[in-house]
């Protein structure tokens, strides 16, 4: 099937070149569109109906109006000149706010811009007084814009309204700060957006140059930029159409970790193609460019979809979780891969179909006969020195995996600390808890049909101020039908510490469940309690993540490579190479940096992509080790020439997908994942599939591939079309 879909796109290479310009153009402005409309807010929405702070967002929206869409934004309101706010003052703020209430803020939009391609998040703000600091010196306003904070349309929209607030409350002498939620993330966007702007100029500069500096030639260093463009946008309107219709929220990080997955991997692939099509070229310069195409297309084609299937099982395994973070997550990236893949073995074979040995002019090296160069002497050296090379890449592997030792989770935002969100923030919890923005919330339920009364929920807000860390106690809130009533608790600790989180599971839990009047039940949310609640999902998600994920793969391995112990070899270097990743980063930015811990999606979302895309390049290395074993010879000359046609292709790749993945540092917040990522996909190409494996391979020999065994049986395959790499002195095995 692979080999007459890519046959079919070679003899029709224009036609399907059409088809996927009209796709990925269409597919990619309408993608921003689709994304908007499936996107969720808030992290606490992914939690399962069961978690008690799950419980009390649905109270929340269902007794007290509190959308969960809705981010919150905390404005400081004082006097330009530094004195304690006074009577006119505060009904100044009171007359601003009420003034702003009734403004609806309209989003700004580019000139530029069809209005049908940028969703319209223009919006009247809902705002309500929240607290005065105790030495009057400012008054908070709380202020409820919908949408979530990582919404582009949304943060312009705040800037809008922060703009407008600024210069209203300036005319009467008074001085304002913002901070929470689109504040934070506004503010956070603006000190990254030059970083981002250059991040994305650098890989781009990146891939071309790379592939200047391998190929000599302008189509191959523009061309696989411009394929993996055009079916990156194919493939994201895809993931948001398929989300629209099976109803999947995603959550709002989604849209950018597929584009940075999709350029990898694609890259990879169509890098893969142009390696192999360059050599088939020159150890055939007579035949028809179309029909190398499609032969070469054809072979590698297998290996390729292969590799995106492992990438597929491995996220289809989100599938299991119960974080919806994650197992929305999953069939997101599967669906961006599957189209990856289909554009693999139909775009790129029909673009070295229609552009031939064009693909690499002005470069001469077709006609000229290859030179023994790094590559080969580095697939001689693991050849002849497999066991003290094999022992220096675990010993680097082992040494870096230690560092998970003492591992701990962080679940905080990762916001800029530098920012005028931050210094708002910081001024508050001079004077307040800390959690005064950002309160921890008891809902109370009434079970028994009476009315609730606040002298009837005394006792457990009384229970409630006396738990140590809780600074203060709002007052109890009734809704319209006075069902159900709300309790804040302004915390000490910042609501995303791991203290906040300790403290909203733990005591505040426990004082809930004992002071709870008969007849009434009461559920804990805010951001401490729906993190707490995520660890908990997290842990559980782990546990059986890992294991299936690591079973499907080995299962697709077996079954690509006929071999038991191949695979096994495999997911062992990848699982080595995962582990030294994970340590590396616990390593810096929990020890060195003496950080609170490692993000807690870091684990799984390393495990998948490491395993998954590492195991991209063993399984491109393996098959050319076992096609070369195919021909009479020693097995380490085999792994020899191997290794001098696959180092390339696999080093090239790395260095671009690592590259793509760093770009991810400029995303507020990723910063770690930008690191490990970026880290355990070097680690993945240069020593586990150019040294480990192989080196692996040139131990056990042709055993390797139990229970077949490639050369011990007659020849199918032509001989190697290169022989220059084969040391002359390899002991045979």
């Amino acid at each position: 099937m692979i080999r007459a879909l890519t046959g079919f796109s070679t003899r029709h290479a224009w036609k399907v070149i059409a088809v996927w310009a009209v796709l990925g153009i269409g597919l990619g402005v309408l993608g921003p569109v689709l994304f908007a409309g499936v996107t969720q807010a808030q992290s606490g929405d992914f939690l399962p109906r069961g978690y008690d702070s799950a419980a009390a967002l649905r109270i929340a929206e269902e007794r007290f109006g509190v959308r969960s869409d809705t981010t919150t934004v905390t404005v400081l309101v004082a006097r330009a000149d530094g004195t304690p706010l006074s009577a006119a003052d505060r009904q100044r703020i009171e007359a601003g706010a009420a003034e702003l209430a009734r403004h609806r803020v309209v989003m700004p939009r580019k000139e530029d811009q069809p209005a049908f391609l940028v969703p319209d998040r223009s919006q009247t703000p809902r705002i309500a007084p929240a607290v005065v600091a105790p030495d009057g010196s400012f008054e908070l306003l709380a202020v409820a814009l919908a949408g979530s904070a990582a919404d582009e349309g949304v943060q312009a929209v705040y800037r809008t309204f922060r703009d407008t607030a600024r210069a209203r409350f300036a005319e009467t002498g008074l001085r304002t700060g913002f901070t929470g939620g689109a504040a934070d993330a506004a503010d956070t966007t603006d000190a990254h957006r030059t970083a981002t702007v250059v991040a994305g100029a650098l890989v781009t500069g990146l891939i071309v140059l790379l592939n200047v500096l391998v190929f000599r030639s302008v189509l191959a260093a523009v061309l696989p930029l411009l394929a993996v463009t055009v079916i990156g946008g194919a493939a994201g309107g895809a993931v948001a159409g398929a989300a629209a219709l099976t109803g999947l929220r995603l959550d709002p990080g989604t849209p950018g970790l597929v584009s940075v997955v999709l350029l990898g991997i694609g890259i990879d692939y169509l890098l893969f193609l142009l390696f192999r099509f360059r050599e088939h070229l020159r150890a055939r310069p007579a035949q028809p460019a179309r029909e190398a195409a499609a032969e070469v297309s054809g072979r590698v084609g297998t290996a390729i979809t292969s590799a995106a299937l492992t990438i597929v099982a491995a996220f289809a395994t989100l599938g299991v979780a119960s974080f919806g973070q994650f197992r929305s997550l999953g069939p997101a990236i599967a669906v961006a891969v599957l189209v990856m893949l289909l554009g693999s073995l139909t775009l790129m074979p029909a673009l070295l179909a229609a552009c031939g040995r064009r693909m690499f002019w002005p470069s001469r090296s077709l006609r000229r006969e290859q030179r023994e160069g790094f590559a080969a002497r580095f697939g001689a050296l693991v050849a002849r020195r497999p066991l003290p090379l094999l022992l220096a890449a675990v010993a680097v592997l082992a040494a870096l995996a230690a560092g998970t030792t003492g591992i701990r989770m962080d679940y905080g935002g990762g916001g800029a600390s530098g920012t005028a969100a931050a210094a708002t923030a910081a001024e508050i919890s001079r004077a307040l808890p800390a959690g005064v923005s950002d309160p921890t919330t008891v809902y109370v339920t009434a079970e028994d049909g009476a009315a609730l009364g606040t002298g009837r929920l005394d006792g457990l807000a009384r229970a409630l101020g006396a738990v140590g860390g809780v600074g203060r106690v709002g007052p109890t809130v009734l809704n319209e039908d006075r069902r159900a009533a709300r309790i804040d608790l302004y915390l000490t600790a910042d609501p995303q510490s791991r203290r906040a989180r300790d403290l909203a599971a733990g005591p505040v839990r426990a004082a809930v469940a004992a002071h709870t009047p008969a007849g009434t039940s009461a559920h804990v949310g805010g951001t401490a309690a729906v993190f707490a609640d995520i660890s908990t999902a997290v842990d559980h998600d782990l546990a059986i993540v890992f294991p299936v994920a690591a079973a499907l793969i080995a299962l697709i391995l077996l079954l690509l490579l006929r071999s038991l112990l191949a695979p096994v070899v495999l997911m062992l270097s990848v699982g080595l190479g995962f582990a030294a990743t994970l340590g590396a980063a616990t390593l810096l930015f929990q020890h060195l940096l003496d950080g609170p811990g490692v993000a807690f999606t870091l684990p799984l979302v390393l495990f998948l992509f490491v395993v998954a895309l590492g195991t991209d390049y063993n399984i491109l290395v393996t098959d050319r080790i076992r096609e070369e074993m195919r021909h009479p010879g020693p097995v380490r000359g085999a792994v020899a020439r191997a290794v001098r046609h696959s180092a390339p292709a696999v080093a090239t790749a790395g260095l671009v997908l690592a590259g793509s993945f760093a770009t991810l540092a400029t995303t507020p917040g990723s910063g770690q994942v930008a690191f490990a990522m970026t880290l355990g996909i070097l680690l993945s190409a240069l020593v586990l599939s150019l040294v480990l494996v192989p080196a692996l391979a040139a131990l056990f020999g042709r055993a390797l591939w139990w229970p077949l065994r490639p050369g011990s049986h007659p020849r199918t395959t032509a001989p190697s079309t290169d022989t220059a790499a084969e040391p002359d002195r390899l002991p045979v095995r």
